[in-house]
């Protein structure tokens, strides 16, 4: 009967388009990655009534690994002020990091996209502001879905909206705006880094991780603290198992050096 249901699901899968194989493929990444399963064996793991299998491809999947990414992010903020601090001043920082990638050239020669916004003209150029943001949505959509496909939403009003303000302050204006603003939101940071969490802050270790992960951190943390969101049953509960282990490893680390 198993077998039967098997080759069933795996003629179903052949008459699928390649699109939808595609998809499927990512979604069998997904479900081992919210399984926690080794990397693929025989069994089955079984995701939207589809079942996925292993062809042993040695496919590497740390890239999409949520799990991974919050824990390492997460063991560094775990006090709820330094938490909140973090929620106010990361994706300030994301949009005017946007609002002065504005004034770079645009990719290939693209033309601008102009268009009004509140009576003002706002032209978008397909420059690196617009690469920077496509490449935070893309990732975060690939992290999860439904927070990933908000925060990919957020990245795009950053972008239409920091080249409205690129547009109305010109660069002379701009890059002191810009200036002031990361000066504060990272003083704001250091600070409750080093008042309430009392650890360095996680950029120290790996920098690239840090900022990629910070602003879909602080959004995942704020929904599920106002909203109970969880990409899937469990995961908070999983991550701050693994949190949890990583702070009181470096809590051990640090013991040790003091002694």
């Amino acid at each position: 009967m198993a077998a039967t249901q098997v080759h069933s699901d795996l003629a179903l899968y052949r008459t699928t388009t390649f699109f939808e194989r595609t998809n499927f493929r990512f979604l069998c990444i997904r479900s081992e990655l919210a399984s926690k399963s080794s990397p693929l064996t025989t069994n089955p793991v079984i995701f939207s009534g589809k079942i996925c299998k292993e062809n042993n491809m040695g496919i590497t999947v740390k890239l999409l690994d949520l799990e991974k990414h919050f824990a390492f992010y997460g063991a560094y903020h775990s006090n709820p002020i330094n938490i909140a601090i973090h929620m106010l001043f990361v994706w300030p920082i994301f949009f005017t990091a946007i609002l002065i990638l504005y004034f770079t050239p645009p990719l290939f020669h693209l033309p601008h996209i102009d268009f009004s916004l509140f009576g003002s003209h706002v032209a978008l150029v397909l420059n690196f502001g617009f690469l920077f943001a496509l490449i935070y949505a893309v990732f975060y959509v690939c992290l999860d879905v439904k927070a990933g496909t908000l925060a990919a939403l957020l990245c795009g009003v950053c972008w239409i909206g920091s080249s409205f303000l690129a547009t109305r302050l010109g660069f002379s204006l701009a890059w002191k705006v810009v200036l002031v603003v990361q000066l504060v939101c990272w003083a704001g940071q250091f600070i409750g880094h080093g008042v309430f969490e009392k650890r360095a802050p996680a950029l120290l270790d790996n920098l690239v991780q840090a900022l990629i992960m910070a602003p879909f951190f602080v959004l995942l943390e704020a929904l599920q603290t106002f909203f109970g969101y969880e990409p899937y049953p469990g995961f908070h509960a999983i991550v701050q198992t693994k949190i949890e282990a990583q702070i009181n490893d470096w809590q051990e680390k640090k013991q040790n050096l003091i002694s």
